[in-house]
């Protein structure tokens, strides 16, 4: 995937700019970038990932592409353990809830950090059979189960996009209730 499709997942969920946000696995990059260019530079997004090498070639992408990096704060933790962070109005996991086995148990941490009002945007494989890559994957069918459990509502697909490693990629967007 491209910039261009990160952004086309994202995008048919109309964020409002600005706010606080956090990016749960952010690896590189990808999806914060993503992120920052739909909810613009009055938005403070914390990009949490344990690979430090990941986040440093995040700081200086964000850096490239948008000419400053006062509005990132890289955060290096293990996203799948309690972490502590200001109160959120937004939270993306994309690419990342499918390293999770208990994902009812992550999923209730995460929205304890949100406000309410706050959002959930997942980015996941639409299946739910893994391998050793994906192990524990969410379909949206999966997660519109699964979200109710840990204090969001009914969450509604957002959009799609194709992958050639397991078929599809979905976004879903799940609110605070």
């Amino acid at each position: 995937m491209k910039h261009a499709d990160h952004v086309g997942l994202l995008r048919p969920a109309n964020l409002p700019g600005g706010g606080t946000w956090v990016d749960l696995g952010a690896g590189t990059g990808a999806f914060t970038l993503a992120l920052r260019e739909l909810v613009g530079d009055q938005a403070v997004i914390y990009a949490v990932d344990k690979n430090r090498d990941g986040l440093g070639d995040l700081e200086r992408e964000y850096a490239r592409r948008f000419g400053e990096t006062r509005s990132l704060r890289p955060f290096k933790a293990d996203f799948s353990d309690a972490i502590e962070l200001p109160p959120l109005d937004g939270a993306l996991m994309a690419n990342s809830l499918h390293f999770v086995r208990n994902k009812a148990a992550l999923l209730q941490r995460v929205r304890a950090l949100l406000k309410p009002g706050g959002v959930l945007l997942l980015v996941e494989y639409n299946v739910d059979r893994g391998n050793a890559w994906v192990p524990f994957p969410c379909s949206f069918r999966a997660f519109t189960d699964l979200a109710p459990q840990a204090g969001f509502g009914r969450p509604r697909l957002i959009a799609t996009h194709p992958s050639s490693f397991l078929g599809e990629f979905y976004c879903a967007k799940a609110d605070v209730v």
